[in-house]
């Protein structure tokens, strides 16, 4: 048995393929097979069902890919534990990062930080936050860019900021003639919503939590997106009001501001981390990360208050 029999079994039970493991590994597929083939043989037993499509992990064979990735991370760890020794900071890292946070994060971080860290390879995902919990306990990726609090096992939590959440009315709104507005503003029934699966849809649905009680059978939305720019793009084609983080408002002119209101206090934000699973050594590139991702945020965004309410994940569904 080798590491890479090990690492081609598990390429093979993610991906559901002996081609897509192959061409992920950088090796042929015929080589992926015969490596695998020997590694049953060794251990006499059968550890996927080629006659399924997509190809299935047997019941045995779980049992082994699951050990079969600690075995995996330890043998990095080694090499990443000489590298955080000897002060090293490079390699790659697998970073994801959820959708409504990436596209006010990510271009700067990669302008600077490749600048600052030309040995360090970023290798970034976008990826929703159920499947970053999935990949971290799977060791697919190293680090991410979160909503929290997760509150999961193994996975270590590092808040960076608190970033409030604003509401963006189509004009002549009722509401734009507050200053700030309520939780009760914002009409379920004419808000632009992310769809399932987002998790800054389920905070703002906990912000709303008292409507959709008294809203019972109808249903709160007329049309969902996967995109946040999209939901500003509806709103201003096809009235009524969306719920935006703040960061998204950095590149809007004079006109799209006026339309913009934030909650009265206690104010409502997400808190955004970096995470890891518990068994991350390389902290001086986790350093270096929270660092350069705090340069791009507003300095009020950094420091939690008890003005501020952070919004969790979890909520009410519709």
């Amino acid at each position: 048995m080798t590491i890479t029999q090990l690492e081609y079994v598990v390429a093979v039970a993610t991906y559901k393929s002996f081609v897509a493991a192959a061409e992920k590994c950088f090796v042929t597929q015929p080589t992926l097979s015969m490596q695998i083939q020997k590694l049953e043989e060794e251990l006499g037993v059968k550890l996927f069902d080629r006659n399924k499509h997509p190809i299935a992990v047997t019941v045995m064979g779980d049992a082994i890919v699951e050990q079969a990735r600690i075995i995996i991370a330890e043998c990095n760890k080694v090499t990443e534990l000489i590298q955080v020794q000897q002060n090293i900071l490079g390699g790659t890292l697998r970073f994801a990062v959820i959708p409504t946070v990436a596209p006010y994060i990510i271009p700067g971080l990669l302008e600077h930080y490749s600048t600052a860290f030309p040995d360090v390879r970023l290798d970034v995902m976008e990826l929703e936050t159920h499947q970053i919990i999935a990949a971290l306990k799977n060791n697919e990726i190293d680090i991410a860019l979160v909503s929290t609090p997760l509150e999961e096992a193994n996975i270590k939590e590092y808040p960076l900021f608190y970033e409030p959440f604003i509401t963006y009315f189509a004009p002549k709104e009722p509401a734009l003639k507050k200053r700030t507005i309520s939780a009760s503003d914002v009409e379920l029934d004419r808000i632009w919503l992310l769809n399932e699966g987002h998790c800054m849809r389920n905070q703002i649905l906990e912000l709303c939590s008292d409507q959709i009680k008294k809203l019972q059978v109808k249903k709160p939305y007329r049309y969902e997106s996967s995109n946040v720019e999209t939901l500003r793009k509806m709103v201003d084609k096809n009235g009524g009001m969306t719920v935006l983080p703040e960061l998204a408002t950095v590149e809007f002119n004079e006109d799209e501001m006026e339309r913009v209101r934030y909650f009265e206090n206690p104010e409502p934000v997400r808190e955004i981390s970096l995470v890891t699973n518990a068994h991350f050594v390389k902290i001086s590139i986790l350093e270096s990360l929270m660092d350069e991702i705090l340069k791009l945020v507003p300095e009020k965004m950094r420091v939690q208050n008890k003005k501020r309410k952070v919004l969790r994940i979890q909520s009410a569904k519709l």
